[in-house]
């Protein structure tokens, strides 16, 4: 039992040393995976810079770049559910109004294993807050902790 506890809090302690920009930054990303499960795009444009971009490595092939506009017409259009969700605590870097964070992700489609990588996103402070400069993204198929 003494193990357990343990274990646990050392899990949890990097996230009880968040700072505040820290925890905020990493709020800003779950608003666009949230806006992405609502299929929102409003939600999602309200995340980002108005000149945003998200980027997609996929394999082999060339990466392919949109605009936020482009993603949430998109997502506005999609019919099926999506999911989207770090698999472990992103790392969370921040330096003044730049903040970088960091993490493995899994995505469902249709409450299916879609894909997995890695997201990398950008964001800057603001009067408003943090918002999104960029998203980059792999998207792997093989080799996903939660691939069945």
């Amino acid at each position: 039992m003494h193990r357990l506890v343990t274990a646990l809090l050392l899990a949890l302690a990097p996230l009880l040393a968040q700072t505040a920009d820290e925890k905020d930054a990493v709020a800003a990303v779950q608003k666009v995976f949230d806006a992405i499960a609502a299929h929102d795009a409003a939600a999602l444009k309200a995340t980002m810079l108005p000149d945003a971009r998200v980027y997609a490595v996929r394999d082999q092939a060339t990466p392919v770049s949109r605009s936020v506009d482009e993603m949430g017409a998109q997502l506005a259009g999609a019919q099926e559910s999506f999911l989207e969700r770090f698999t472990a605590a992103p790392k969370v870097f921040v330096r003044g109004r730049m903040a970088q964070v960091w993490g493995e992700y899994e995505f469902q489609r249709g409450g299916k294993f879609s894909h997995c990588g890695v997201d990398s996103i950008s964001l800057f402070k603001t009067a408003e807050g943090w918002r999104i400069a960029a998203i980059v993204y792999t998207a792997e198929t093989t080799g996903c902790p939660g691939q069945k």
